[in-house]
């Protein structure tokens, strides 16, 4: 068989660490082809690679059964290869019409001609469904909004072979869904779709097939609709892996945290495109909850309800219009929660959580450098450092290609996520807020910090948690908050609650 795309006997190897190990993959035309494996397993590179960013030691690129050559973008893109990268391509101070088009503008006389662009782009958007203001800055949009920004970019191009990186670790329950019908209509139109994932649901929703890597290694490809989510799941760690979250019987003690009416206005530095965040609106409207030692609380909700606001607010990362916040007592209202024992696990790692051209090293004492572990008289102590580095390294199973040295702007977003975890799990604290703490994991790592969380709890710590994947709000947490339009508007148990009866909290109604 002519597959479109086939990459045979890729090799690819960093500074300690060999990427891509003699992998093969076969892309059919008009199918949706999914690229599984774990953090660190190869896909980003092996994508990279058929997009031009990276160049193989070893290997063939055919299309079509000839033999190509990608030396940079602009070739794939000549190749009719476009790519949705997991962290947006986009310039935010430019409009999604400018974004859409740059690099592949129509001048005349140096001059922009930009009205046969906005009327190809207004095209593309309604046959495809996906609806856009063209003249709506990007700072201004909702993260879903821009991945249809991506997409358009490479519909524009004309691009036949679309490649999605990680397209949903940003994504709420709902925009997924939408991707998915786009990713569904984009095949029956006859594109070919390459759909790097780890996560197992969506395979099953919408590939026709799928290859596995692990460790940087070809494991096979399988037709997905003749394999289950178990033997995916076990071709891409190895091992069995358990969907279901063990935990013992809680056992809780006095409250940590109490939050009193507590009430946060939106700000002229908040405001976006929605609407629903005009200045003035109550985006935290009088909230009050407790969490008590040896429990697990969930605020659970559709994004944009918030939950960001609420976090920012305990956080220290904004101010509260009025309320109270107490840790263990005492009153920290309107102070650093950070510096009295909070540890976070913040929704943005790129943003709230990391220094990217730092090494892994310096990332990991970000929040205790300063202390007597890790200085004296001024001058750090880079030893004991990255002693203490590469044991989170080891423990949490951080990949990176040069241990506690790498840049961590070179590694994975999966594992990104694992070390700022590290860190603030290491930290001892008595309270752990974490936010989407496994967005951007693959389901082994997944299973793994939601062990971790479930030992914090054990220990004694509290736990307040901030999800959008219903799955995980049902089985980590011991009790669930659900926010609406900035209200607790359900405080139920897991086990007293079914997922339709949650799904109705959500949305603003009650259960019969």
């Amino acid at each position: 068989m002519d597959y479109l795309i086939e990459m045979a006997g890729i090799t690819k190897v960093f500074p300690g660490i060999v990427a891509n190990d003699n992998v093969t993959l076969q892309l059919k035309k008009g199918e949706i082809h999914a690229l599984l494996g774990e953090n660190g397993a190869g896909k980003s590179t092996l994508m990279s690679i058929l997009f031009g960013l990276y160049q193989a030691e070893k290997g063939v690129i055919k299309k079509n059964g000839e033999e190509v050559r990608i030396p940079g973008p602009n070739d794939a893109r000549k190749l009719g290869i476009g790519m949705v990268h997991q962290h947006f391509k986009l310039v935010h101070n430019f409009t999604v019409l400018e974004n859409i088009i740059l690099g592949a503008e129509t001048v005349k006389y140096g001059f922009l001609k930009l009205d046969n662009a906005r009327k190809q782009v207004i095209e593309l958007s309604k046959r495809y469904k996906l609806e856009i203001d063209p003249d709506a800055l990007v700072c201004d949009i909702t993260v879903g909004m821009q991945q249809r920004i991506e997409i358009l970019k490479m519909l524009y191009r004309e691009n036949e072979i679309l490649i999605f990186d990680e397209p949903t670790a940003v994504l709420t329950p709902q925009e997924i869904e939408e991707l998915m019908r786009i990713m569904k209509n984009l095949a029956a139109e006859g594109k070919s779709i390459l759909f790097i994932t780890h996560k197992l649901e969506e395979i099953k929703a919408v590939a026709d097939r799928c290859t596995v890597l692990r460790k940087g290694q070809y494991i096979g490809t399988v037709d997905v609709a003749n394999v289950s989510k178990e033997d995916l799941s076990e071709m891409m760690v190895g091992r069995k892996v358990n969907f279901s979250v063990e935990k013992a019987e809680i056992k809780t003690g006095d409250a940590i945290l109490k939050v009193e009416n507590l009430t946060v206005n939106s700000k002229p530095r908040l405001q976006t495109a929605d609407s629903s965040r005009s200045e003035g609106k109550a985006l935290v409207n009088n909230v009050s909850f407790e969490v008590r030692s040896g429990e697990i609380v969930c605020i659970a909700g559709i994004d944009g309800n918030g939950q960001q606001e609420l976090v920012y607010a305990l956080a220290g990362m904004m101010e509260a219009d009025s309320g109270r916040v107490f840790l263990e007592g005492e009153e920290i209202t309107h102070n650093d929660i950070r510096s009295r024992g909070l540890a976070h696990i913040p929704e943005d790692r790129h943003k709230h959580a990391l220094v990217l051209d730092y090494n892994l090293g310096f990332n990991l004492v970000l929040q205790n450098y300063y202390t007597p572990d890790f200085q004296k008289n001024g001058f750090l102590k880079f030893n004991e450092i990255y002693k203490f580095a590469e044991n989170l390294i080891s423990a949490f199973d951080i990949r990176s290609g040069q241990g506690a040295r790498t840049i961590t702007r070179s590694m994975s977003g999966g594992n990104q996520q694992k070390a700022i975890i590290a860190r603030e799990i290491s930290r001892g604290s008595r309270l752990l807020l974490a936010v989407q703490p496994t967005r951007g994991l693959d389901i082994g790592a997944c299973e793994y910090i939601h062990r971790q969380l479930v030992a914090e709890r054990d220990k004694g710590r509290g736990v307040l948690l901030v999800s959008l994947e219903l799955d995980e709000v049902m089985d980590v947490s011991d009790r669930i908050l659900v926010i609406f339009e900035g209200k607790i508007v359900a405080d139920v148990k897991p086990k007293e609650v079914s997922f339709k009866e949650l799904g109705l909290f959500m949305a603003g109604g009650k259960p019969a």
